[in-house]
């Protein structure tokens, strides 16, 4: 039986990889099928003996390690919307890193993984396809917001079903109650307004003036409704 000759290289060797001109340390040293191979730098790759060289006996040129600088222009928690899904918002809750090098040409991808507020549908969207609309520490704010609105659409459609009826029976504290409600309501759209005000002024999206149109109608209805509050109060 042949024996078996010894590793030219061991674990912990800094060797140069030839084909790449790239410097690392053998990690792992196999014999397969009559040879010796060899993992560098904790690599799934391994490389024949002849694909390698002691960094004392290189001569040729060692490739330096590249520095990539990436600036992330949003981040987790971050609230965005994206091109092509109109007015719906997005959170963002992961991002990472592709880069991509050829022979003449090379480029970075920042890839962002977006949640959907309204139903947690996952999307995955590049920067140049997102909208900043709330950074991470102001976003849930902005969400509530949004989500009063919603609340105070339903409550102004129920009161305007339950008008007629409820204007005989409702006492005068229970008037009282609705006015404070409705002064909350009130603050609450103006806010939402004033919000959507200052992104359309940056962003010059046509949804942010629709919605501060739906908020000045709204606002239109619940002073109607404020003055016949006081006119039923001065009935009681």
């Amino acid at each position: 039986m042949k024996e078996r000759k010894k590793p030219k290289f061991k674990i912990g060797d800094t060797v140069v990889i030839t084909i790449y001109g790239t410097v690392g340390k053998v990690t792992d040293v196999k014999w397969l099928d009559g040879m010796h191979v060899y993992g560098v730098n904790g690599s799934e790759g391994l490389f024949m003996e002849s694909s390698l060289q002691d960094i004392e006996e290189y001569e040729g040129s060692i490739t330096e390690k590249e520095q990539i600088d990436i600036e992330y222009r949003y981040f987790i928690g971050d609230l965005v919307q994206v091109r092509g899904y109109g007015a719906d918002l997005f959170k963002i809750v992961g991002f990472r890193t592709e880069i991509w090098r050829y022979k003449e040409d090379a480029w970075e991808d920042v890839i962002y993984e977006l949640a959907r507020v309204k139903d947690g549908e996952w999307l995955e969207a590049g920067d140049e396809e997102l909208t900043l609309v709330a950074d991470a520490d102001s976003a849930d704010t902005f969400i509530q917001k949004l989500g009063l609105l919603y609340l105070a659409n339903k409550k102004q459609n129920t009161v305007e079903v339950q008008e007629p009826m409820l204007a005989h029976r409702k006492a005068e504290k229970q008037i009282l109650d609705e006015k404070k409600e409705l002064r909350q309501t009130i603050d609450t759209l103006l806010d939402i307004y004033n919000d959507y005000s200052v992104l359309y002024e940056l962003f010059q999206d046509e949804e942010y003036k629709h919605i501060m149109r739906v908020v000045v109608r709204k606002l239109q209805i619940l002073v109607g409704n404020n003055r016949s509050l006081n006119q039923r109060k001065s009935n009681i």
